[in-house]
Formats: C-alpha cells, sequence, structure tokens
C-alpha cells in the first residue's frame, strides 16, 4: 500500500490536510484510532460544548428572560437527557460529515493506532490486533493534544471530571468546582451553572482567560460573577479527596503560601489546559526531536528534523485551536503538492463562547506594551450600540489597537453578544492590513451590533460618535 502521503490523526488539522492533499492529486491515506473521525474537536470538544452552551442558554433564557420579552411559558423543566441527546446528534452528524468527506475525495481510511515504524512507513494496529504497513512519501502527525492533569489528582470522569467527563454528566451536580479559569473551565463552568449548579473556579494565577488582553479579562470576570459564578484567584488545590458516598473534599491555600481550607464539591472539573499527544507515535524511535513542553519541533514549512515526517495542530507550537490546525492542515497540504502554503499566526481569532462570547485577533495591549510598540487605543461600549440595546445584551465592548505611527490595526479585543462573529471582520480587515481608518470609513448595516466595531476604530481617533 503506497502513498504520497499519510495523516495520522483526523480531527481538523488532519482531516483538512488530507482532503486538500486529494484535491490536489496526492494519494491520501489518513490513520484513526477512533471509531469517528473529527479528533477531540468534534467527538469530545469543541461541538459537543457548544451544543450545551447553545442549549443551556436556551434554558436560562426562558427561565430568566423570555418574560422581560412578553413571553411567558411559565417555569421551564429541564430534561437533562434529552439535552445530551441533543447534544450527541450535532456530534455523531459532524463526524458522519467528515467521513462522508473524506470518501468524497477518495481518501483512503485506516482505523487502528499508527506508529511511524521508519521514514515513509507507517504501521497501523487496528483494535482486533491487525496489523498493516503503509508506505508513504511523506508523513504529517496531526494527532493533537490530551487534557493536562494535575499531579496528585486522580481523574475517574465521574466524581473528578475532564472537559470530557464535564459533557457527559447524567445529573446536575448541586456544586461544581472548576481548577482552571481558562477557555474550557469558563465555558463549562457557564453550562453548568445554567442548569442549577453552584460554580466556584479556583484559578492559580491572579486573573481569568491567561493570555488574553488584561481589560477584557477583568471586565468578563465582572460579568461571570453577576451570573452567579465564584471566583478564587491566586489560589493553587493542593490535594483532591474522594469522599466514600461520593463528592469530593478540595484542599486550597493561596498561591503565595498561607493557610489552607477546604471546599466541598459534588464534581471536580479539572481544567489546567491540554498537553501534545504523541504517546505511541515511535518519534524517539525514529529520532523525531521534541522541546521541553513535549512539543513536536519543526521548521517553517512544518517539517521535522527527520525528512519526509511533518507535524501540525496542538503538537506544535502555537495556539491550540482548531480552525489554526485547519489552515496549518491546508498550508502543509499545498506544500507537499509543490505550492506555497502559509499561514499568518498574527490573525488567527480566540474565541470563548460563554455569554456574552469573548473574542480577540492580533496583539493584546499588555504584549504591545512589552515590546515597546506605540499605539493607540478606541473602546466603544456596548450600552451605547442601538442593536443591543434593543436586545438588553448591553454587556461588553470592543476595543481597537492600532500602530500609532502608520494607523494599521495591531490587535482587536470584543467582550459581548456574537462576539466570535464580531471578530470576523476584523480579522480579515488584519488579513488585508487596514488601519483602523479603513474599518471607520467602511459603511456598516443600521442596527446592527457590527456597528459597535465601527465606532471602536473611529475611536482611535478620538471620533466616536454614539458615545
Amino acid at each position: 500500500m503506497s502513498y504520497d502521503l499519510v495523516v495520522i490523526g483526523t480531527g481538523p488539522g488532519g482531516y483538512v490536510c488530507a482532503i486538500r492533499a486529494a484535491q490536489l492529486g496526492l494519494r491520501t491515506a489518513v490513520v484513526e484510532k477512533r471509531a469517528t473521525h473529527g479528533g477531540t474537536c468534534l467527538n469530545i470538544g469543541c461541538i459537543p460544548s457548544k451544543a450545551l452552551l447553545h442549549a443551556s442558554e436556551a434554558f436560562e433564557e426562558a427561565n430568566k428572560h423570555f418574560a422581560d420579552l412578553g413571553i411567558d411559558v411559565g417555569t421551564p423543566k429541564l430534561d437533562l437527557k434529552r439535552m445530551m441527546a441533543f447534544k450527541d446528534e450535532g456530534v455523531a452528524g459532524n463526524t458522519k460529515g467528515v467521513e462522508f468527506l473524506l470518501k468524497k475525495n477518495k481518501v483512503e481510511t485506516f482505523h487502528g493506532t499508527g506508529r511511524i515504524a521508519g521514514a515513509g512507513r507507517v504501521e497501523v494496529v487496528s483494535d482486533d490486533g491487525g496489523n498493516q504497513m503503509l508506505e508513504t512519501k511523506s508523513i504529517v502527525i496531526a494527532t493533537g493534544s490530551d487534557v493536562t492533569r494535575l499531579p496528585g489528582v486522580t481523574i475517574d470522569e465521574k466524581v473528578v471530571v475532564s472537559s470530557t467527563g464535564a459533557l457527559e454528566l447524567d445529573r446536575v451536580p448541586k456544586k461544581l468546582l472548576v481548577i482552571g479559569a481558562g477557555v474550557i473551565g469558563l465555558e463549562l463552568g457557564s453550562v453548568w451553572r445554567r442548569l442549577g449548579a453552584e460554580v466556584t473556579v479556583v484559578e492559580y494565577l491572579d486573573r481569568v482567560l491567561p493570555g488574553m488582553d488584561g481589560e477584557v479579562g477583568k471586565q468578563f470576570q465582572r460579568i461571570l460573577t453577576k451570573q452567579g459564578i465564584a471566583f478564587k484567584l491566586s489560589t493553587k488545590v493542593t490535594g483532591v479527596e474522594i469522599g466514600k458516598k461520593g463528592g469530593a473534599s478540595v484542599t486550597v491555600e493561596p498561591a503565595a503560601g498561607g493557610g489552607a481550607e477546604t471546599l466541598q464539591a459534588d464534581v471536580v472539573l479539572v481544567a489546567i489546559g491540554r498537553v501534545p499527544y504523541t504517546e505511541g507515535l515511535g518519534l524517539d524511535t525514529v529520532g523525531v526531536q521534541r522541546d521541553d513542553k513535549g512539543r513536536i519541533l519543526t521548521d517553517s514549512h512544518y517539517a521535522t528534523n527527520v525528512t519526509g515526517i511533518y507535524a501540525i495542530g496542538d503538537v506544535i507550537a502555537g495556539p491550540m485551536l482548531a480552525h489554526k490546525a485547519e489552515d496549518e492542515g491546508v498550508a502543509i497540504a499545498e506544500m507537499l503538492a509543490g505550492q506555497s502554503g502559509h499561514v499568518n499566526y498574527g490573525v488567527i481569532p480566540n474565541v470563548v463562547y460563554t455569554f456574552p462570547e469573548v473574542a480577540s485577533v492580533g496583539k493584546t495591549e499588555e504584549e504591545l506594551q512589552k515590546d515597546g510598540i506605540a499605539y493607540n487605543a478606541g473602546k466603544f461600549p456596548f450600552t451605547a450600540n442601538g442593536r443591543a440595546k434593543a436586545n438588553g445584551t448591553t454587556d461588553g465592548f470592543v476595543k481597537v489597537l492600532a500602530d500609532a505611527q502608520t494607523d494599521r490595526v495591531l490587535g482587536v479585543h470584543i467582550v459581548g453578544a456574537d462576539a466570535g462573529n464580531l471578530i470576523a471582520e476584523v480579522a480579515v480587515a488584519m488579513e488585508f492590513g487596514a488601519s483602523s481608518e479603513d474599518i471607520a470609513r467602511t459603511c456598516h448595516a443600521h442596527p446592527t451590533l457590527t456597528e459597535a466595531v465601527k465606532e471602536a476604530a473611529l475611536a482611535v481617533n478620538k471620533r466616536a460618535i454614539h458615545v
């Protein structure tokens, strides 16, 4: 079995890479250890979590806000089993869609665990012990990432859960303790808070959403606190003990040191990040180099130090985002076909799918200050946006950061309803090197939330109209 390309892993990076390679005429095969395609994202990550975020948001709207709109539906009743079925239907639709696309593009599929046996050779071991050896000119590693474990804490996916277990709970916990105030912890904490859980988030750092704009983090924390989520920042978890009758006792203390206290929870969610998944790939045997964080080292063309072996997505440096992996998959496929693939890492959006959403692209104020780049900032609150007022969704703001000399947009940060869609406008603008003036002089439809983006761009030069 000889191929031009074998891709190990069919998450967003892997399956997109395989499809693009096939479109370009390369004989392509994929190796997938799961029964279904789509990787973590489609099976136990992005897609199921967004389904539950959508469903839980609708539940809260009906429970708390419909009456404000003149809609009387009584007291909504939660059918968690049906909500989970809704989530599973979304997952199945997406994974089957990927299976269809691979077949449509004549990509050959091998189910089993892939191991690189040497340059140009991938061994596939199926669950029943069957063994196949694939010969190929090129290998792309796209095996994604796994949850980061907390030392000394055992995840049983029942009482102490990862994001996987948090998407499968069969009852709403009375008390949910989330370890980690990053994207995953805040999204899943929001889901269960809406459904009735008392949620406490414990974070080692002194802020939520580490790595995102500082002002965004502060306002977002205030919004989530107002919604009912409690935060214990600058706090470390020193132990988790599962009770004999269920539940857990979580011992915490100040990150800087100090007296310990014990918190009780029915469920503990460990959400402290993700690590590259490279287990069983045979990387040490073939000599593929990794850094001190376990990430595969590659050059600007995604090539490892071993000829013919490439890597993309969560297993290499950069943000662990599905769309970043997809773009890398397209880029390496085009390179292998003799074209010029490219990814602009300065314009990769990041979105938190809570309500309101948080979205960002480009540099934060902290990064610009650290790099000594002079900039102007324009900010516009949704309290002054007509559509947000009409909808009753006035939490948040848009902030545009532009170079002080050239006015080129360097970063945009949004807290607000539909921020994940609003950020696309500025991502396109930044891809074309737009200035804040370019965005400000572009006619935006009224009444829309997008007008807040225009007004923030106007505010860069202190000429916003509606504030």
